[in-house]
């Protein structure tokens, strides 16, 4: 076979320049495709929070400002910014996730949003062409220079990882440092030296600072370990030397570099416990914070950690929140809202949001297997133990935010990929072709999606514009289309607009010059932000973000633009963004606002003018159960209890028998009503 293929076809024979020149050009075409989106998209819903957060760790050792992550990629995104002059915004007394949103809003907006923003995705960008490079290197290392050259392709084609490969976001960090983890193991395991075990305990570090899944690579290296030393074959050196005293060296190397990560991870806290400097304090404290995992066992697990203070108090914030989060997940799949996690929701967007070329060549993988055999057994370890711990564990976990989520796992599959397709390309002559026209169809499916990756979807399910069918959040809409929505404004000339901006929470449109006026929105009213007094008829066009339409309210008959899923858009912005042209009635939304005024007005102690407002908003929306609430506040705050009892009877009834599953907490809030009131 090999003397009948064109050496060119060959890159393990290629001169080395020539290598270096093919690895320089796809670095240069992976920048272009990080920096262009980079430049065309505002920020996305966590980049405001994950940006003043790494100011905050620079300038001020302020660690709970967002301790759902780890400092590592925030702290390098926030490095550019320490040389300006920046408006830093005053501490909010109010719950953590709140106070990090609304400060990450006043951070990038009340400075130069743009100025800030891009050093700062430019900086993350950097380690996703260091992953770039990671990918090549452990592939030539493990399979040859080849392999090392179908692998860099593979990724640098890879829709998701360009994507979210420049977004001030702690997915790339994580995927960068698991692989380079496993990798240095993998050496260490081939050539164990001093040198090479302190490298697996430093970029072990580096992993548990870039995000909480890094905890991973413990039980990956251990099952590495279970498998090296069980499979190694009965003449190798291994075994004469005895699988028990290997297994005990690799053991406590284990050890060795775990404590010398643990030692990385305390030193991005400036080594110390308290999350907040200067007597700060958390709201709320992490004892009332863990019984919201709802596990006992977890939450002694925790407290015994800070008691002894094993590990900072805003790490242990951030692993509780990996179980309390996924508790408020409505995830959005297949055209149907959830009010919980799935588990198989990481596997549907896989297949969704990977490139048909990738997806095949995994399949060609099990055909490679199957005619060739495993080949190199500890090099296939090495790759499918972390891609099947990671896997499992991204399916056990409930988050259902976007496949983002999987980021870690692509790079193993790209080497598994770039392997199996060599060696069937190399077996004969009708492989080659398929593995050829497999990796040119993965290519010009990334090429087409250029400049907009966020809402990829492969041409099986119709493409990036068909993409909000299948899924949501950040799979399609991350709030990152201010800037296309403006010129899109300009370029129809629209003037009288209304908006539903999922991100109206962390950005300002603003600023980027939109006028239109805002519509209610679920995450802002969630934060307790001001919800806009708006009619019951709107005309004009209307925007509307993907997660506000499909997602984020449940299903249609609590979600106040329902009727618009029903609606082919006028025109469709990045994928994510909803145009309609026309005039609409929206009764749900303005009751929605009429009590969020009702709120207000009993907050500043005037009750009559919160009853008022609370009628009106029953008037629009007699079966909208927060109106009910809302009414019954008003009506308690008059001390008319019998008619507030009315109302929290008929809000209870309301949230246990229209879409019981998503009004939980409406019923939580009417329970409580009605037991002030007796």
């Amino acid at each position: 076979m090999n003397g009948s293929v064109p050496e060119v076809l060959y890159p393990s024979r290629w001169p080395r320049s020539w290598v270096i020149i093919a690895v320089v050009l796809l670095l240069a075409v992976l920048s272009v495709e990080l920096i262009v989106p980079a430049r065309r998209q505002s920020p996305v819903f966590d980049e405001g929070c994950h940006i003043l957060a790494g100011y905050s760790y620079w300038t001020r050792a302020d660690y709970g400002i967002n301790p759902e992550h780890p400092p590592l990629v925030k702290m390098l995104a926030a490095l550019p910014l320490l040389p300006l002059q920046l408006s830093y915004p005053s501490p909010a007394d109010t719950f953590f996730k709140f106070a990090e949103f609304a400060g990450g809003r006043q951070f990038l907006f009340s400075n130069n949003a743009d100025q800030i923003v891009l050093p700062a995705r430019m900086a993350v960008a950097s380690l996703t062409i260091l992953a770039a490079l990671a990918i090549f290197a452990a592939a030539c290392e493990m399979f040859g220079r080849s392999v090392g050259m179908i692998s860099l392709l593979l990724f640098v084609f890879e829709p998701n990882i360009i994507a979210n490969g420049a977004l001030v976001t702690t997915d790339m960090g994580m995927a960068l440092f698991l692989l380079a983890t496993v990798f240095a193991f993998y050496r260490y395991v081939k050539n164990p030296t001093l040198t090479r075990l302190v490298l697996v305990g430093v970029v072990g570090g580096f992993c548990l600072a870039a995000k909480h899944s890094g905890i991973l690579w413990g039980p990956i290296l251990l099952l590495l370990v279970a498998a090296d030393v069980t499979l190694s074959p009965k003449d190798s050196r291994l075994a004469q030397a005895g699988r028990g005293r290997y297994l005990l060296r690799l053991l406590l190397s284990l050890v060795v570099a775990g404590f010398i990560s643990v030692a990385i991870l305390w030193a991005f806290y400036g080594f110390r416990f308290q999350a907040r400097p200067n007597g700060l304090t958390m709201i709320p404290d992490f004892a009332n914070y863990l019984p919201q995992m709802q596990s006992p066992g977890v939450e002694r697990l925790l407290l015994w950690t800070a008691r002894h203070r094993l590990l900072p108090e805003a790490y242990l914030y951030g692993l509780s929140d990996i179980r309390i989060a996924p508790r408020y997940v409505t995830p959005y799949l297949f055209g149907k809202v959830y009010p919980h996690g799935l588990w198989y929701y990481p596997l549907a967007t896989f297949v969704i949001k990977s490139t048909l070329g990738f997806l095949l060549l995994l399949c060609i993988c099990v055909a490679a297997l199957l005619m060739r055999g495993v080949g190199r057994l500890r090099e296939f370890l090495f790759l499918v133990i972390p891609s099947a711990v990671y896997l499992a564990a991204a399916l056990a976990s409930g988050f259902n935010h976007g496949n983002r989520y999987l980021l870690p796992l692509y790079p193993f599959l790209i080497l598994l990929c770039a392997c199996a397709s060599h060696r069937l390309a190399t077996s004969r002559r009708e492989w080659l072709y398929v593995v050829v026209a497999l990796l040119a169809l993965h290519v010009i499916s990334s090429m087409r999606a250029f400049p907009d990756y966020l809402p990829y979807a492969n041409e099986a399910w119709g493409g990036p514009s068909n993409t909000y069918k299948f899924l949501s959040d950040s799979n399609v809409d991350w709030g990152q289309q201010l800037k296309l929505a403006k010129k899109y404004l300009d370029r129809h000339g629209v003037k009288d607009c209304w908006f539903d901006y999922y991100a109206s929470a962390v950005a300002v449109p603003s600023y980027y010059g939109i006028s239109c006026q805002p519509l209610p929105d679920k995450i802002a009213i969630a934060f307790g932000l001001p919800t806009p007094m708006i009619p019951a008829h709107v005309e004009g066009t209307v925007l509307i973000s993907d997660a506000e339409l499909l997602s984020l309210w449940g299903p249609a008959e609590l979600n106040p633009y329902a009727q618009f899923q029903k609606m082919k858009p006028d025109d469709l912005i990045a994928g994510g963004l909803f145009v309609f042209h026309g005039q609409f009635d929206l009764p749900l939304a303005a009751a929605n606002s009429h009590a969020y005024a009702a709120s207000q007005f009993l907050e500043q102690g005037e009750a009559a003018e919160a009853l008022s407002e609370a009628q009106t908003a029953v008037s629009l929306a007699p079966d909208d159960a927060a109106s009910q609430i809302a009414l019954g506040d008003a009506f308690a705050h008059l001390n008319r209890k019998e008619e507030a009892r009315v109302a929290y009877e008929r809000a209870l009834h309301l949230a246990q028998t229209i879409d019981p599953e998503f009004q939980a907490y409406s019923a939580w809030l009417a329970h409580q009503g009605m037991a002030a009131v007796h």
